[in-house]
């Protein structure tokens, strides 16, 4: 693994600190002398140069990020003589949305409201430009003191005509099921609609401090997403508006056709409340039948007890043609 330290030089960028390290590359603050600009040098790990799928990752991020100009979005600044693989990203000063979560619990709905709204400012930019982000998150959003927002992380983004991304890809990459809508949980490509159904996650969880679905390992998580309706964030928190909870099941539908069709329609409702009608919708009674995948335990439970049959049958057959 390559490390840097504070007065090293990397094509001119003079190293100040490490900020981050990850398992698939660590993050400095570096400074430009010449025009004083100051950096983020995201550098990856030896180790992971020479993994193709990590690789491809941090090689997408780098030319979607190189193509996006937007305030709420954070700028990778071009280099085409480099010494090693790196990228130079904008510096932005803040907290990631994650550290807010966890330091604070839950916030105020006014400011969970604004957030979201910066967030889907930034989603239909994206969008417009052909750019899908399939891991909106937590940890992927920065905010600054005034709760404006930098987009990061479009590592494993999608551009149009770009290959799909199985759900065995997806996560490889992501490492949390918490935010996959449930057509990517499918195995499907996604569309502008799973970074919304990603945002709905978001406001769900700054308003009551939870994620909608949870459970003991990720393959739970995605079954209680696709067969059950999570508890009406009133009843987590009841001064939380029905005209709230009302867009936060819209974006959370769990099949696209009746989510919000774009973050433009989603800001609309929450700058616009008091014209939110609010549905008589069966989830805010039905939300404590719990339903489970018995015909998956079964079948996995068959292909258990077939194991020592077809170890037999092996062996046998091997027998005989010696």
């Amino acid at each position: 693994m390559a490390t840097f330290h504070p007065g090293d030089l990397l094509d001119g960028y003079r190293i100040e600190s490490l900020v981050a390290r990850s398992g698939m590359a660590s993050i400095y603050r570096a400074v430009n002398p010449e025009t004083g600009r100051v950096v983020a040098l995201k550098i990856p790990h030896t180790e992971v140069e020479a993994d193709p799928v990590f690789f491809d990752r941090f090689r997408r991020e780098q030319e979607i990020g190189a193509k996006l100009d937007h305030p709420a979005v954070m700028k990778v600044f071009p280099n085409s003589h480099r010494e090693q693989i790196y990228m130079a990203m904008e510096w932005v000063p803040g907290r990631l949305l994650r550290q807010i979560l966890r330091e604070e619990g839950k916030l105020p709905a006014e400011r969970a409201v604004r957030i979201a709204l910066a967030i889907s400012d930034a989603l239909e930019y994206i969008h417009n430009h052909g750019v899908v982000h399939r891991d909106l998150k937590p940890e992927n959003i920065m905010v600054s003191d005034d709760d404006s927002i930098k987009l990061i992380d479009f590592g494993i983004a999608g551009q149009e005509g770009a290959r799909r991304l199985t759900f065995a890809k997806l996560s490889q990459l992501m490492g949390t099921p918490d935010y996959i809508s449930p057509e990517q949980v499918k195995g499907k490509r996604g569309d502008a609609r799973s970074d919304v159904y990603a945002l709905g996650v978001m406001l769900y969880e700054m308003l009551t401090g939870k994620v909608p679905f949870e459970g003991p390992n990720a393959f739970a998580i995605m079954n209680e997403r696709l067969l059950n309706n999570p508890v009406p964030p009133r009843e987590i928190d009841p001064a939380i508006s029905s005209e709230l909870q009302e867009i936060i099941y819209r974006a959370l539908e769990r099949d696209p056709k009746n989510r919000y069709g774009s973050a433009r329609e989603l800001a609309w409702d929450l700058q616009h409340q008091d014209q939110v009608g609010v549905s008589d919708r069966p989830e805010l009674s039905e939300w404590r039948r719990r339903r489970s995948p018995w015909h998956r335990r079964v079948l996995f439970y068959a292909m258990l007890a077939a194991i020592p049959v077809v170890i037999f049958g092996l062996l046998l057959y091997v027998a005989r043609h010696t």
